[in-house]
C-alpha cells in the first residue's frame, strides 16, 4: 500500500493528493496541471497562508520579509538556492509584512527576516535573522 501526502498547488491552491514516492518525479497539478514543485520559494498572502501551513504534509517554512529590509534582500538569493536543494520534502515560502501586516502580526513576527517552520498548521520552529544557504539547509534538516 502506498503512503500518499496532501500538497497544496502553488499555483491554483487545490489540495492533490501524491504518494510519496512520486513526490520527486516532477508531479503536476490535477485541477491546474502546474508544476507542484518548482525548486523556488512560493508567495504567501493573507488569503492562501492558512491553506498552505495546515493542508500540506510535508512541513512548510516561512520566511517573513519585508522589501525595504536589506537583510531581507541579502538572504532572498540563499532561501531560492535552500529551496532547491529542500524540495520536495519541505515547501519554502515567502510573505511580505508589508503587504500582509495582519499575518505578520498573528504569528508575532518582531524582527525581519525571520523563518517559520510549521507542521500540520503549527509553528514547530523559529529563527530570526538573515542566514546563508547552508544555515537555512542545516536548520530546517534539524527540525525535520
Amino acid at each position: 500500500m502506498s503512503i500518499s501526502s496532501h500538497i497544496v498547488c502553488p499555483a491554483c491552491n487545490a489540495i492533490n493528493r501524491i504518494t510519496t514516492v512520486r513526490l520527486s518525479e516532477h508531479p503536476k497539478c490535477g485541477k491546474c496541471y502546474q508544476q507542484l514543485f518548482s525548486a523556488t520559494p512560493i508567495e504567501l498572502t493573507s488569503a492562501n497562508f492558512q491553506k498552505h501551513i495546515s493542508r500540506n504534509d510535508i512541513p512548510v517554512v516561512v520566511d517573513f520579509w519585508a522589501p525595504w529590509c536589506g537583510p531581507c534582500k541579502m538572504m532572498g538569493p540563499a532561501f531560492e538556492q535552500a529551496a532547491n536543494q529542500l524540495e520536495p520534502d519541505v515547501r519554502l515560502a515567502k510573505l511580505n509584512t508589508e503587504a500582509e501586516q495582519p499575518v505578520g502580526a498573528q504569528y508575532g513576527i518582531r524582527s525581519i527576516p525571520t523563518l517559520a517552520m510549521f507542521k500540520n498548521g503549527h509553528e514547530i520552529a523559529r529563527q530570526p535573522g538573515a542566514m546563508g544557504t547552508a544555515d537555512i539547509v542545516r536548520w530546517v534538516k534539524g527540525h525535520l
